[in-house]
């Protein structure tokens, strides 16, 4: 897979920057933009050689899930299936926020997205931006830290750049980000629920919607 690209830094605010960004991951290219912690790249979730790319691109490891973003709560039903009641509840409460839901994953979602696991990560950001590229796309992006792996997280489009020129061919400038502390990951798929990871979203605030936790 052939990573040489020329790359385009865009601000935002800049006419079609959003179209531009759209179009690309609707052809399977992969993207940097900022989000609610830090810079982040995405692909197309539907489209398994953009996913694929994304690991390219990354340097990712093979057989490590990545997380989905999605536009708003009601996109949970494109990714998974037997979503409990509780989900919902929790999402209406904590979107866009810093918490992931790990829930069963649903059929249109690709092996490389989970690994080949049975449950996917979804979360809505608190940034109105990525949830426009969801909106506009109609899919969920798959969506890692722009950096090479092992790298430290960017949180301006100039770190992107150092990382990633000539491996993407569009980053967003957004400013800088204020990055920060990675989401709480909250699993839904057993009972009772579990935190995997501690985040900004803690015991203590879910604990009410959660009745027969301890």
């Amino acid at each position: 897979m052939s990573l040489e690209v020329a790359t385009v830094c865009l601000s935002v605010e800049a006419p079609g920057a959003v179209d531009r960004a759209v179009a690309a991951l609707r052809q399977g290219e992969v993207i940097a933009f900022p989000t609610d912690t830090v810079y982040g790249l995405g692909a197309h979730a539907f489209l398994p050689q953009a996913v694929a790319r994304l690991f390219a691109v990354k340097d990712r490891p093979a057989g490590v899930a990545i997380p989905l973003l999605l536009s708003g709560a009601e996109a949970m039903s494109l990714v998974c299936v037997d979503i409990p009641p509780l989900a919902w509840e929790i999402a209406e409460r904590f979107w866009p926020g810093a918490l992931s839901l790990i829930l069963h994953r649903g059929p249109a979602v690709p092996d490389a997205v989970t690994a080949g696991g049975p449950t996917v990560a979804v979360r809505v950001p608190d940034h109105a931006l990525v949830r426009e590229l969801c909106r506009r796309l109609m899919a969920p992006l798959a969506t890692t830290s722009a950096n090479r792996h092992g790298w430290p997280s960017a949180v301006t489009a100039t770190e992107v750049r150092t990382a990633l020129a000539g491996r993407i061919p569009l980053i967003l400038d957004g400013g800088s980000c204020h990055g920060g502390v990675a989401s709480t990951v909250l699993d839904l798929t057993v009972l009772p629920p579990i935190i995997l990871r501690s985040g900004p979203v803690t015991a203590e605030q879910l604990a009410p919607y959660i009745p027969f936790w301890p």
